[in-house]
Parts: C-alpha cells; structure tokens; sequence
C-alpha cells in the first residue's frame, strides 16, 4: 500500500507553496490535480503521472465518487499519491470526503496545510483581517452549495462577523449584496474582490457592498474572492482618491 497527501497547492503563486509539499511532489507517482494549479507547482512532480480533476462553477467537472476511487486504486499501485488542492486542503476543499473514503479503504494519508485565498489576498492588500479595537471575528463563507445539501445560511455568519471572506462568490454577486443588504448589512459596507490572487494577471476592485454586483462585472474569469468589512475603509478611500487624481491629471494634460 502507498501513502495519499492531500496537498494545498496555494493561492496560485508556485513560489508560495510549502517545503513539505515542494518535497513530496518531488518524490510522486502520481498526482490528481485542481483545474487551478499553476503548470510551474505541476512541473516538481517531473517523475510523476499527472491526472486533472479539478471542478469549476458551470464547467464539467470530475464527479467527487470517482476522485475518491482514483485516489484509493493509486494507493494500491504507487508509494507516493499526491492529491494537490488550490489553497488549503481543509478550506472549502471537500477534503474530508477524500478522507473519510481512504479511511474506509484502510490507505494511509497526510494532510499537507496550504496558504489559503482569504490570507493571501489579504497580504496583497496590505489590509489585515483582524485589528484591534475594530476587528475581532473573522468568518470565511461560500454561498454555494451541493445539489441536495443542507441550507447553507451564509449570511447570518457574514452578519455576525467584523470581517467576512467570501469564497466562489463572484458569480453570485447580486445575490450576495441584495441578501445581504434585505437583512440589515450596510449597503455603505467596504469591501474588495480580488482576481487571481498572486498571479501576475491578479486585478483587485474595491468599493462597497452595493457597488458588488458591478464590480463581479469588471472581473474576468479567474478565481475571485470578496473581503468585506470596516478593515477595508482605508483601503476603500485611498483607491477613490488616487482614482480622483487620475481623473484630474487627464483633464490637465487635456
């Protein structure tokens, strides 16, 4: 019998994955990899046999049953089993499905931690998640649900947090803001949806809650990440002004 990592692959940048990972990629027979990982992380496991399964919002995606077989069938043919998440295994990775379908099997496995979006996005923006006297809880919500899965009230979490990371959300923005705004949070609220985080293609917006559906306009088809909170104010107000003296630099060179 082999051994299964379940690996966080990051954010997106190669260079942010971890040592552990970087060193068991290096030693892989084989990895089951998300659509999102980057070709350079791919590229340590050079020795390895490299299947995508990755699952994108309204694309055709690999089915979570079959995955669980593949990774149970690989154990039994290769030492090494790499199952490479984007982010963190643990976080909105349906990592605990995999889990539980290696433990009924009897496969050994190790969970391998990844530096997840809401941490790295937050570097990015130079805007810490938590501050003292202003931010104290910190929730990270998805609204998205499976197909037959329990109610997943998102929004109760997102009202009774000082800062809340919303993941897979931008496709759902006008859902997020109306909802959101109908049960009591400030339509004046901050916030900012970052693209590709980490990437050289990586686009952040800022503005408010109201202004959400908009914003989730001018964003591509990377994956995206809403942080909203008053940690985001200064953020918010720096952007409108630099934005404001573009606005007058053009009229004076005109």
């Amino acid at each position: 019998m082999g051994k299964v990592y379940l690996i966080g692959a990051g954010p997106g940048a190669p260079d942010l994955l971890t040592l552990r990972a970087a060193e068991i990629l290096r030693r892989a027979g084989v990895v089951f990899h998300d659509a999102l990982v980057h070709p350079r992380t791919l590229d340590l496991a050079w020795r390895a046999d490299k299947i995508a399964v990755g699952k994108r919002s309204g694309r055709h995606s690999t089915a979570q049953k079959f995955i669980n077989k593949r990774l149970v069938d690989a154990a039994r043919r290769y030492r090494v089993v790499a199952r490479l998440k984007g982010g963190d295994p643990m976080l909105f990775g349906r990592a605990q499905e995999e889990i539980e379908a290696l433990r009924e099997a009897g496969i050994d496995f190790e969970i391998v931690p990844g530096v997840t979006a809401a941490t790295a996005v937050a570097a990015e923006l130079g805007v810490s998640l938590t501050r003292r006297g202003l931010a104290r809880h910190v929730v990270f919500v998805t609204p998205r649900a499976a197909s037959g899965a329990r109610d997943n009230d998102w929004a109760a979490s997102v009202l009774a947090a000082d800062t809340a990371v919303i993941y897979m959300g931008a496709g759902l923005a006008e859902a997020i803001s109306s909802e959101l705004i109908r049960r009591g949070k400030p339509g004046e609220t901050p916030l900012a949806l970052v693209e590709s985080a980490t990437l050289p293609d990586r686009k952040a917006l800022h503005g408010t809650l109201v202004e959400l559906p908009e914003l989730a306009l001018k964003a591509g088809a990377g994956p995206a990440v809403v942080l909203l909170g008053e940690v985001l104010q200064d953020a918010l107000v720096d952007r409108r002004r630099a934005a404001v003296d573009d606005i007058e630099a053009s009229l004076k060179q005109a």
